[in-house]
């Protein structure tokens, strides 16, 4: 066959391109809410453990951080998205909601570290003009030191989102129809793989770049307010 009849049949028949469409859906719909609770996360355990760390008065949640970045950051996401699946949620029928508490759990042990790092590359004076202005603890954290960590990280949170795309392509483990598994069910039906895996390696390859382009602006205006 030629490649427009290739195409055709991969694509057109059956209407073939909705399996790509909807699984693309599935797939920003986990990759978004999963960053917002991978990030909503990362900062708590960040704040509880830097603050630990300066005043050695969070111990227990301290030590519920820790094991809690040792055991997501030292298994594989696919396992954990196995254990959600199958033992955590074995009675859900949700299969999004379980990739979304999976990867969200997963990527707000990595921001937790990033988070936790901008923290401490603040310089310690930034907390003592806050106290000599008469500010809390929390208050000098909230107004004075996360803005400026905020902006020192987040070209490491960006690169963390495009981790976190990539990441969701193993949802297929759970039968769940995201990009990657759209495609896989069209080559199920052809039995053809070039052109479906091409098409889903393209389609993450645009998004990743679009994604890498607003990172760089994002860090390029970073760079010129500092100036």
């Amino acid at each position: 066959m030629s490649f427009a009849e290739r195409f055709t049949q991969n694509f057109i028949d059956e209407q073939r391109y909705l399996y790509l469409v909807k699984g693309l859906g599935n797939t920003v719909l986990i990759t978004i809410f999963a960053v917002l609770l991978g990030i909503l996360l990362g900062f708590l355990v960040a704040i509880i453990r830097t603050t630990h760390e300066r005043n050695s008065n969070l111990k227990i949640l301290d030590a519920i951080c820790n094991a809690y970045l040792t055991v997501i950051r030292g298994t594989p996401v696919m396992v954990q998205l196995l254990i959600m699946f199958y033992v955590i949620f074995a009675s859900s029928t949700n299969k999004i909601m379980v990739a979304i508490l999976t990867f969200g759990i997963n990527s707000g042990a990595y921001v937790a570290e990033i988070v936790r790092s901008g923290i401490q590359s603040i310089d310690r004076g930034q907390f003592e003009a806050g106290r000599s202005l008469g500010f809390t603890y929390s208050q000098t954290m909230r107004f004075i030191i996360i803005p400026q960590a905020i902006k020192n990280v987040l070209p490491a949170l960006m690169n963390e989102l495009i981790v976190l795309l990539k990441e969701t392509s193993v949802c297929g483990y759970i039968g769940l129809m995201d990009l990657t598994k759209g495609g896989d069910i069209i080559r199920s039906r052809t039995y053809e793989a070039f052109l479906p895996l091409i098409a889903v390696a393209i389609i993450y390859l645009v998004i990743v770049c679009g994604l890498q382009a607003l990172a760089k602006k994002v860090e390029w205006r970073l760079r010129a307010s500092e100036r």
